[in-house]
């Protein structure tokens, strides 16, 4: 199984990313909606600093939460803990910890509502992505707020496993859609089961619905009237869900990369490959070098796909930090899964692509094989959070043969073999009978209709949520703003100056964000082999 993840900070490859120290200070105070105004005010610019307890959930300050890289945007930044039941059903049970930073705006003179961010994943941890959304610029002019999701890395417990990370290091050396490696896969999943579960953890009670009213907990706690969302990838699953569920005190919200939770699941991320793949194909046709020397792309990688499924291609390669050069497998599901990430470089892909054709694997194969065996990869996702929320709230709702034929309109000349594992989320409703968890209610499938100002951010080289999905979001979201970043790939925000521009602006003035920047943006120039 892989997730739908975000690119890492100024990197095209992640696999896409313990008890939090509290100081129990302060005075119980009531909720924001009993401060008279003087003392909202006070409480906001004091936000995060102060002890607030509101029904079942408590804020304390205290250190920053803990994370896998020093993330300079914290310095400086008010942090502390969330507490909340593990499960909401359950009166008296377990309480979890969430890992909470808030990063000061920039300005001498802040707008009074902040942004909440909402990770991408799922699984990944919100502290841990604060470096990218600071670079970018969103605290220009609102302090930004950043919690872990339940059960990620700075949150208590996390539920990361690391042993599924390991085995998928391992398996860049086998044929990813082989029967036998789909057997070894559920056993490390099993195996993440069998650990959590003897922690003590309730998986059924991780998913977006337990994350969604965290959220709404967390709002109330820092006393916070009016706030403005900003979620990536699948943290847009949450944030619609959020907005569905918990529509009080929300301003705005903007989400990037968009999989509505109506849609999600593997179907869609078929339908994501192709409408990225185009996207990238369609600019080098466009550009005569590109056209001239790498003529015909879109069947050429195609065609690769099924010649490689049929005879998988065994290399090596060295990666970084390891001293042995390693073994490395790509069939059909390993040349998508790369393509999809592959967008992020997209300058290079028509190079790639025409040196397989030839016969040179290795561009391919670093990229592949570099990402899974990224020390980054490893112990960094909270897989018990990923699989809550793929198996309660995705696959009870779609058949494995969905995913086949949502394949096979997308890529019908794909044999079924590729086409039973969905780009990102191979192996996934094999793993969703390991878990075992019950599904979520039919509800959570429903689609978000509101009339919040909301931004609807999608990218034109996307192949991970695709871009035709912020079109559909936007149709039941009565004061939407729908935008298309040209030439950029999952997640605009994350690499596109444009996109960061227009996201400020959204902020600032939700009914008039300021869009011009798209009139002058460039495709990339691809790189031309001798």
């Amino acid at each position: 199984m892989m997730s739908l993840r975000p690119p890492h900070h100024r990197r095209a490859w992640r696999r896409l990313p313990a008890t939090v120290a509290g100081v129990a200070a302060g005075a119980l105070v009531v909720g924001a909606a009993a401060l008279p105004a003087r003392a909202e005010s006070t409480a906001r610019a004091q936000l995060g600093t102060v002890a607030r307890t509101v029904g079942h959930a408590r804020f304390v300050p205290g250190p920053c939460p803990r994370t896998a890289d020093p993330i300079p945007a914290l310095e400086g930044a008010h942090c502390g803990t969330l507490t909340v039941p593990e499960n909401r059903s359950r009166h008296n049970g377990r309480k979890i910890t969430l890992g909470v930073a808030i990063v000061p705006a920039a300005t001498r003179t802040p707008a009074g509502d902040p942004i909440v961010w909402f990770a991408g994943g799922p699984g990944d941890d919100a502290v841990s992505e604060a470096q990218l959304a600071i670079d970018g610029g969103l605290n220009r002019d609102r302090d930004v707020i950043f919690m872990s999701q339940r059960g990620t890395y700075s949150a208590d417990p996390a539920l990361t496993c690391p042993n599924i990370d390991e085995f998928n290091a391992r398996a860049v050396g086998l044929v990813l859609g082989a029967p036998s490696t789909g057997r070894l896969h559920v056993e490390a999943t099993r195996a993440c089961l069998d650990q959590l579960a003897r922690r003590g953890a309730d998986l059924s009670a991780y998913d977006g619905t337990e994350s969604a009213a965290d959220y709404a907990d967390l709002r109330r706690a820092l006393g916070i009237r009016q706030w403005n969302v900003f979620g990536i990838s699948y943290g847009t699953d949450l944030a619609l869900l959020y907005m569905r569920l918990h529509p009080q005190g929300v301003r705005s919200v903007g989400i990037d990369g968009v999989l509505p939770p109506s849609l999600a699941g593997g179907a869609v991320t078929w339908r994501a490959a192709r409408e990225g793949f185009d996207g990238l194909f369609e600019a080098c046709a466009q550009q005569p070098a590109c056209d001239s020397r790498y003529p015909n792309l879109k069947a050429t990688f195609e065609r690769l796909v099924r010649e490689v499924e049929a005879r998988p291609v065994t290399t090596s390669v060295t990666v970084p930090g390891r001293p042995e050069p390693v073994k490395v497998v790509i069939d059909g599901g390993v040349l998508v899964t790369w393509l999809t990430s592959a967008t992020h470089l997209a300058a290079g892909v028509p190079r790639s692509i025409d040196e397989l054709a030839h016969g040179d694997p290795q561009r391919i194969a670093e990229q592949w094989a570099g990402g899974k065996l990224s020390p980054q990869a490893v112990g960094r996702v909270a897989h018990g959070l990923a699989y809550g929320v793929f198996c309660r709230e995705w696959t009870p709702f779609e058949s494995e043969a969905d995913v086949i034929r949502a394949g096979r309109r997308a890529f019908p000349s794909f044999p079924r073999s590729v086409l039973a594992n969905a780009p990102q989320l191979a192996w996934l409703h094999a793993d969703c009978r390991a878990w075992d968890v019950p599904p979520a209610p039919r509800s959570v499938r429903q689609v978000t209709r509101s009339d919040i100002p909301t931004l609807v951010m999608s990218a034109g080289f996307d192949a991970q949520t695709a871009a035709s999905n912020g079109a559909y979001a936007a149709r039941t979201l009565s004061s939407s703003t729908q935008v298309t970043v040209p030439y950029v790939a999952h997640v605009a925000f994350a690499e596109s100056t444009c996109a960061q521009a227009i996201t400020l602006s959204f902020f600032e003035t939700p009914n008039a964000a300021d869009r011009s920047c798209l009139a002058g943006l460039q495709p990339p120039v691809f790189e031309i082999a001798p």
